[in-house]
């Protein structure tokens, strides 16, 4: 049996090892060269390649490389490296080894946005990756379409996070997801009416957008395509569009990541 076992992982390796190779950039095309390059590093094979099938499937125009370690970064010298996605597993942020990791990114390919997977959804971890840089954080618990839309996102210069978490976590599905209709958390002032009474009130930043307007404006900071955006708030697809029209109006933005930008740096005087 433990034969058995020992030869598996001896194929297991050298598929691995040939799946590397054929990513090796020194043995593309010539005309791949000038491609902009996406690099997905996965240590288990299975996961990189369907990864990879997708990523090549949704966002043509790039070349996409897998790796499965940080090793094979000196690959990519003198390529135009746009962003990078390191698998982190079950790993914290503050783990030696993940810092290591996204200081030699860092390093490798300093103008590439850097997104993360990981098995963990906790505020806590999205928080510490935020803090070190890193542009997209994904939870291995969203959807595919949610995550594509989110790298896309970070692409375009936006961040992503899925926020907020516990709600994610709490829904069972989609259609969990749009029963919810309250307002997005959003920044609050104490305002004082003379008497020694304070009321909350909305952060000024925001008294422009309608209530409608916020909830789509959020949906829009998780990187949701309309088409979720509409089941999540239980609108039309028109309708949404509408809304992010309105959005995009009111803060001068040319399109929607510009907008979920725009308002971000009027939130935080960024």
């Amino acid at each position: 049996m433990e034969i058995q076992a020992s030869g598996a992982a001896q194929h297991f390796s050298e598929f691995g090892d040939i799946m590397d190779d054929f990513a090796n950039p020194a043995e593309l095309p010539q005309g791949s060269q000038i491609s902009p390059v996406l690099v997905i590093i996965e240590h288990y094979v299975l996961a990189r390649t369907c990864i990879l099938s997708i990523l090549r499937r949704e966002l043509t125009g790039f070349e996409i490389i897998e790796m499965a370690t940080t090793s094979g970064l000196d690959r990519l010298s003198g390529r135009d490296v746009r962003l990078i996605a390191l698998n982190i597993g079950d790993k914290q942020i503050t783990d030696p080894s993940i810092e290591d990791s996204l200081a030699l990114l860092a390093e490798s390919c300093p103008n590439a946005y850097v997104a993360l997977l990981s098995n963990r959804d906790d505020e806590a971890t999205a928080s510490a990756a935020m803090q070190r840089g890193v542009r997209g954080f994904f939870p291995t618990s969203i959807p595919v379409e949610v995550a594509i839309a989110g790298l896309r996102l970070v692409l375009a210069g936006g961040v992503y996070r899925p926020l907020p978490i516990i709600r994610q976590n709490e829904a069972s599905s989609l259609k969990t997801i749009s029963a919810y209709t309250g307002a997005p958390e959003l920044p609050v002032i104490h305002e004082s009416n003379g008497n020694g009474a304070t009321r909350i009130v909305p952060e000024k930043t925001m008294i422009d957008l309608t209530p409608r307007e916020q909830h789509v404006l959020a949906a829009l900071k998780l990187g949701l395509p309309n088409k979720l955006i509409a089941v999540k708030l239980n609108l039309s697809e028109n309708t949404v569009k509408m809304h992010i029209q309105h959005i995009m109006r009111k803060c001068s933005a040319h399109n929607r990541t510009e907008a979920v930008l725009r308002w971000s740096d009027r939130f935080f005087g960024s």
